[in-house]
């Protein structure tokens, strides 16, 4: 998965060692290495137990785990398992990556071959601004059917290590990018709806077109048979948003998490992502949590599968167990740190270290073959869910899959919508957009991203068209002009300003694309300041001064930046947030901005102002703490100025919301078993302030509907992120601000209205987590919280 420079330098230098080694990880396989490869062939190597499909999924396991040598067991707790040829079991590379679009990141991806490109979508905390959860859906529906050509053509494999479903705490993280953001419950609603389409556990409906596939999802309660299309992992378990900061790293950190941030922000979306998303993979970070690595981590593993019935595989960060030796200095051989991962929970190991240092653990007694069995047992029963094991069957359940399925046309389409969904509008005086084309004499584009076409992110593949925000423009206007301003994005020179503010100064428009790359923000790669790097902010002001009219600053980039001199500058007539829009976002931007399309995004975390970088990035406290000069963090504990908060964003319509029914007060009192009330009644008397949550025994009864309706006040049809949050009245140590307790994205028709409803789930919804994470559930009044309005519920006894 992860990227780590030593793992790289190792392989380079061990790389001739494991070719001629008896038990290799990294071996030669098929010459031609697109030609894919089957166990359970005929006529030799179908007759196993292990291969009949009649017996259950863990009986095959175990059948084919018992026919293993030691040395054959070893073999398979690395990331490329050189196969056995005994039991006619071919090579099988576990690491695929496909975050926003199958990447090449890892080993098991290749675009040599029959297909040379795979649709880009846009980088996930763009998409997340949509808040659309169908959306989500449907885009991990087409990456996994780009994923299951390409496994067919021999280029990818059956296991990717996607999504990064992390918490964007602090806007310097370099990899908050690839996150749905700093919200638990946005990035649970995204965990669940990227697992269950790209695992193909939502019920679809294949039609053949002449084009291709193209498909219609239906959604289901029925999770239907445990087989897979493809497996998805959730990463990075747990508490990991940090990656090179001051002296802290990512191996060697160890985030110091309470109880009660544990409970309700870092893992609440590895809990939906394993209970509600069905997630086959959980891998375990590089980092320790409160003083243990967590690939070493026997509690927190152990929970996950144990409270939240996880059935799947847990492979390590790549080289973090390594790092549990080497960084953390927490195991004292290399032995140690393989015996711990082992038995924490760990089952594979991206890397080479327990390929390496296994045997000698066991020669050692650290670790038992009953260890490396139960993690066997994991593996391959994944594998047998994906059908590796199925022989023809297996194949031709997907076979159908191949070239013409990938950078299909529908696919492209489904990434432009995305680009535009997700592009936030942050400001927009005298109603300056859109622009009306026809009426443009001539347009100014200016900024070193502009004319480039690496807008993906992090994580990418081979797109499958690579066109520029320029070009975008160049297609509506046909006097375009460009000028980079800066050399790259760093902007360490002035020296192109003259070129840029020359046709600044004779265009009739100007559009400054400033911001973030990846050498601002990346995988191993933080950020020390929010603001612009380098002169981008001079050139800015410098071709706002020059500019006929005021100007439009576009901006990219996954994470926040303080721009607040823009803010309030007349000069800058519009500010949008294009994040990394992927293969369309040019297209997408200037559909924008032309009124082809009414922006509708919101941001899904929260923008700070420049003094936010005095708070140590290493604290992991995401509530506020006034007596340290603390501030806390996100919408839901910060209490410091923030530039744009948590679902901010404009359209070029206006709204008007009502709520039109929503229940005033619920009573629990028939909702607590008998017993339980006589206890609590007794032991509290009338100064009951909460209930615990695991007391209300019929918490399905107590859920009601909030019904809105959303009218649009202009002459621009538009879609419109409905956010619902609420926040208790009463002050409970810790409680949060206020917290969303629903999203949903509506399309309205110029001056129409259109109503919807959320069901509101107290228990979940309402309830908040104590300083032991216990969730516990607020007696009084709850306040629901609708843009400007607000609705008191109260909750009694």
């Amino acid at each position: 998965m992860c990227a780590h420079s030593r793992f790289i330098i190792f392989l380079i230098l061990h790389y001739l060692q494991f070719l001629t080694s008896s038990t290799p990880c990294y071996a030669i396989k098929n010459s031609n290495p697109n030609i894919l490869q089957y166990p359970c062939i005929p006529p030799h190597f179908n007759s196993y137990p292990f291969c009949n499909t009649s017996n259950p999924t863990k009986n095959r396991a175990e059948s084919l785990i018992s026919l293993l040598t030691i040395d054959e067991k070893i073999q398979l707790l690395c990331n490329n398992f050189s196969g056995i040829p005994r039991l006619g079991i071919p090579p099988y590379e576990w690491w695929s990556e496909s975050l926003h679009g199958v990447a090449t990141n890892g080993p098991g991806i290749t675009f040599n071959g029959t297909i040379k490109s795979a649709t880009s979508f846009p980088q996930v905390i763009l998409t997340a601004a949509a808040f659309n959860r169908t959306l989500w859906a449907e885009i991990a529906s087409a990456i996994a059917v780009e994923a299951r050509a390409m496994y067919n053509m021999g280029q990818a494999g059956l296991t990717f290590w996607a999504p990064n479903i992390n918490i964007f705490r602090d806007p310097r993280w370099g990899r908050g990018q690839e996150t749905p953001g700093e919200d638990p419950m946005v990035a649970a609603a995204y965990a669940i709806e990227y697992v269950r389409a790209f695992q193909g556990q939502n019920k679809r409906i294949w039609r053949r077109h002449k084009h291709g596939f193209l498909q219609r999802r239906v959604l289901t309660n029925d999770y239907g048979s445990d087989k897979l299309m493809l497996s998805a992992c959730c990463k990075h378990f747990t508490a990991y948003d940090l990656e090179k900061w001051g002296q802290y790293t990512r191996y060697n950190f160890n985030a110091v998490v309470t109880d009660q941030d544990m409970a309700d922000t870092y893992q609440p979306p590895f809990r939906a992502c394993i209970q509600q998303g069905n997630a086959s993979c959980l891998m375990c970070s590089y980092n320790s949590v409160n003083g243990v690595p967590a690939c070493a981590n026997h509690n927190l593993l152990q929970k996950a599968r144990t409270e939240w019935g996880f059935q799947g595989y847990i492979p390590s960060d790549c080289d973090a167990v390594a790092t549990i030796y080497e960084d953390q200095k927490y195991a004292k051989t290399p032995e140690d740190a393989v015996a711990s991962a082992l038995k924490a929970g760990t089952d594979i190991n991206c890397g080479t270290y327990m390929l390496r240092h296994t045997k000698a653990a066991i020669e050692q007694g650290k670790v038992s073959e009953g260890d490396i069995d139960r993690a066997l047992l994991n593996l391959f029963s994944v594998q047998l869910r994906l059908g590796l094991f199925d022989g023809a069957s297996m194949r031709n359940r997907y076979r159908n899959f191949g070239p013409r399925d990938v950078c299909s046309s529908e696919h492209k389409k489904l990434a432009l919508e995305a680009a535009r969904q997700g592009i936030v509008l942050l400001k927009n005086d005298k109603k300056f957009l859109p622009l009306h084309k026809q009426g443009i004499s001539s347009l100014a584009i200016i900024g070193p991203l502009a004319n480039s076409t690496n807008l993906g992110g992090g994580y990418v593949g081979v797109p499958c068209e690579l066109k520029s925000i320029l070009e975008g423009f160049q297609e509506h206007v046909e006097n375009t002009y460009y000028a980079a301003g800066c050399k790259d994005i760093p902007c360490n020179s002035s020296s192109g300003f003259a070129e840029a503010l020359s046709i600044a100064t004779e265009a009739e428009y100007v559009i400054v694309v400033a911001g973030l790359d990846l050498s601002q923000e990346t995988e191993d790669h933080d950020r020390y300041s929010l603001l612009l790097p380098g002169y981008q902010t001079e050139l800015i002001n410098s071709v706002a001064a020059s500019s006929k009219k005021p100007l439009i600053l576009v901006l990219t980039g996954g994470g926040p930046i303080d721009i607040s001199f823009a803010k309030g500058d007349l000069r800058i007539a519009s500010i949008l947030w294009i994040g990394y829009p992927g293969e369309t976002g040019g297209r997408a931007l200037s559909d924008i901005i032309f009124g082809h399309c009414n922006p509708g995004g919101r941001l899904p975390m929260t923008w700070y102002p420049e003094s936010f970088t005095s708070v140590p990035m290493s604290d992991m406290n995401m509530r506020a703490d006034p007596s340290q000069n603390y501030p806390g963090r996100t919408y839901r504990f910060y209490i410091g100025d923030r530039l744009y908060g948590f679902g901010y964003g404009l359209s070029y319509t206006s709204f008007t919301y009502k709520i039109l029914a929503a229940p005033s007060k619920l009573s629990l009192w028939g909702f607590i078993k008998a017993g339980q009330r006589r206890n609590m009644l007794s032991e509290r008397s009338n100064s009951l302030d909460y209930i615990f949550v695991d007391k209300v025994e019929y918490c399905n009864s107590l859920r009601f509907h909030v019904q809105i309706s959303v009218t649009n006040n202009g002459d621009m049809d538009g879609s419109q992120v409905v956010l619902l949050f609420s926040r208790t009245s009463k002050s409970f140590k810790g409680s949060p601000e206020r917290q969303l307790i629903g999203f949903e994205r509506v399309n309205t028709l110029s001056y129409k209205t259109a109503e919807m409803s959320f069901l509101v789930d107290p228990c979940k919804h309402l309830s908040i987590a104590d300083e032991h994470g216990n969730r516990i559930l607020p007696l009084g009044d709850h306040i629901l919280i609708l843009e400007d309005m607000e609705h008191v519920l109260s909750i009694e006894m």
